[in-house]
């Protein structure tokens, strides 16, 4: 197969298409969710609800204003989703569960402080999973803490045995989350939170790699080693190099050069991807405006959304006020292929508003053709969020101004 010359502006488009983020738009219902978390494969989980929890938002860019309790019947009901580690505490889908194996089977190391940890808590470990089987499922504080040795740590679980056995269980696969009452998870045995229809089977490592690696390869669009690396299952890899270049033998991934980027490390297209190349490439290639949750599937490789987007995202929630350059929950906007801006929001539920407490431009856009697209994504947010109205308490660049004011955003 020939190497593909592509540019960075192609690369980005497939990254935006394969995310689900352009192209015919799901429908909002639950087979639309399916659509989409196929492509994802995983959706991470954060439990700050400024706006509207991050798994919500995250679906919500993609089909629009959609009911919740589909993706709770996806989850609780159909358990077509599981709660577990991706490349953040994610939920995952029920049918890649061998591949999810291959962590579950080798946590923790042997050798691991955790491992030694566990063996002499052996009481507790037991006593966890006899009170599941009894009268599951539990609640974390259904559980006595019968731990011999205390967890150290410098971090949040210094002393919390049972949270600490009960992440252990849950790593290794034996136990999953049953459900959730408000943001307390419900623990109880693997084999009575799965449906019948899933495959207990065990794959080996060179199979999960192999198919990690693909999963995320087609979500990414196109990718080097580094970017399969970092996305999905995130530092699960041994060999991705490997992996990808056996599979360019095997005619299952293409070799892709991309312009402006250097030719230290190939870049690879998946196969099921080619065809949509050609179709990015042309200027109507159905790019949508929307705004992205700082936890998006798109943005959580930091390194490559700097070199795909120009685009530097941190985190400020945990950076004291005074040095926030943005704001606390900050909210990228896409525009097409680009990522032209962000915005500092947060839903006043008491007043029942979406306030704008900061909009920012990227200092590349200097027209105006964004500015009525961003108010029309503003407004179905704060629908979506439960708002009735948008107000706007901060900053709003120029160039935006007249389209966000006619909106009723300023």
């Amino acid at each position: 197969m020939d190497t593909l010359d592509l540019d960075p502006r192609t690369v980005r488009r497939l990254a935006v298409r394969r995310q689900r983020l352009a192209g015919p738009r799901p429908g909002p219902g639950a087979d639309g969710l399916r659509e989409v978390l196929r492509d994802l494969r995983c959706l991470q989980m954060d439990p700050i609800g400024v706006v509207a929890p991050s798994h919500l938002l995250v679906l919500w860019s993609r089909v629009g204003r959609f009911d919740p309790a589909d993706l709770e019947s996806l989850r609780w009901r159909e358990r077509w989703l599981f709660e577990y580690w991706a490349h953040a505490a994610s939920m995952v889908l029920t049918e890649d569960l061998p591949l999810h194996r291959g962590l579950m089977r080798r946590y923790p190391r042997a050798d691991s402080r955790l491992a030694e940890w566990a063996r002499v808590n052996a009481e507790l470990h037991e006593h966890v999973l006899c009170r599941l089987a009894e009268a599951g499922p539990l609640p974390t504080d259904g559980f006595e803490d019968r731990a011999v040795v205390a967890w150290e740590s410098t971090g949040w679980t210094a002393g919390r045995n049972v949270e600490r056995m009960l992440d252990l269980l849950w790593t290794q696969g034996r136990i999953m989350v049953a459900g959730r009452r408000g943001r307390t998870r419900m623990w109880d045995l693997t084999d009575r939170c799965l449906p019948p229809w899933a495959d207990r089977g065990e794959w080996d490592d060179a199979e999960i790699e192999e198919r990690s690696v693909e999963h995320a390869l087609r979500a990414l669009g196109a990718g080097r080693a580094r970017d399969v690396r970092r996305h999905f299952v995130r530092e699960r890899h041994t060999d991705p190099a490997g992996v990808l270049a056996r599979l360019e033998s095997a005619g299952r991934v293409a070799r892709a050069r991309v312009a402006g980027f250097g030719d230290a490390e190939p870049w690879f297209v998946h196969v099921d991807v080619l065809p949509l190349v050609e179709e990015v490439a042309g200027e109507e290639w159905g790019g949508r405006t929307t705004v992205l949750s700082p936890f998006d599937n798109l943005l959580c490789d930091r390194e490559r959304t700097a070199l795909l987007w120009d685009f530097t995202y941190v985190n400020e929630m945990y950076t004291p006020r005074a040095r926030r350059r943005y704001g606390y929950y900050v909210l990228p906007i896409l525009h097409g292929d680009r990522l032209v801006g962000r915005i500092a929001a947060r839903v006043d539920r008491r007043r029942g508003v979406l306030d704008l407490e900061g909009v920012y431009a990227e200092e590349h856009v200097v027209d105006d053709s964004a500015g009525a697209a961003i108010a029309e994504a503003v407004g179905d947010l704060a629908g979506f969020a439960g708002a009735g109205a948008v107000t706007c308490s901060g900053p709003v660049p120029k160039v935006w101004r007249a389209e966000l004011a006619a909106a009723g955003r300023v």
